[in-house]
């Protein structure tokens, strides 16, 4: 599955997306979740399926579908990259290993640099250290740290409002 990734990865590099997931599913579904900048817009979806489907058939990879689509408002995060680009956005987040009696958590995803305050730069570290602000309890906000390898899985949480105009 790692070389299908890679595959994918290395043939849509020039499309200006970015590949979010590879999946393989039943009866023969070959689901790809691409993002880029401003959002996937159906014509990025064509042209990543366009461009698949030409790889594939060079490639001899067996499928019997082709899905190209976003992750959603509820997007995966799995890199570093998406940690760094999602800061200051609402993520929710299952730790690997319990917390105070807890794994899941959800509040805003801060940066080290976040973490470390005012116009002081953050400390070079061997291994990134993130930071997630929890709801205010008590009038306190409280910042759980964490590094990726804490992380069991990651995605945004944002808080949709879905009553529209009030008449």
């Amino acid at each position: 599955m790692a070389d299908l990734y890679t595959l994918v990865e290395q043939s849509v590099a020039g499309l200006d997306v970015e590949v979010v997931d590879v999946e393989r599913a039943g009866k023969g579904l070959l689901r790809v979740t691409i993002d880029r900048e401003g959002g996937v817009r159906i014509e990025d979806c064509e042209a990543v399926s366009r461009q698949l489907s030409r790889v594939f058939e060079v490639e001899n990879l067996d499928y019997a579908r082709l899905e190209v689509g976003s992750p959603g408002t509820d997007r995966p995060l799995r890199k570093e990259r998406d940690f760094l680009r999602f800061a200051g956005e609402r993520v929710e987040i299952k730790l690997r290993a319990p917390l105070n009696g807890r794994k899941v958590y959800a509040g805003v995803l801060r940066t080290a640099a976040d973490l470390a305050g005012d116009d002081t730069p953050a400390p070079e570290a061997a291994v990134p250290v993130f930071g997630l602000e929890l709801e205010e309890t008590k009038g306190e906000v409280q910042v759980l740290t964490f590094t990726l390898d804490e992380i069991e899985r990651a995605k945004l949480d944002p808080v949709l409002d879905f009553k529209g105009k009030k008449r």
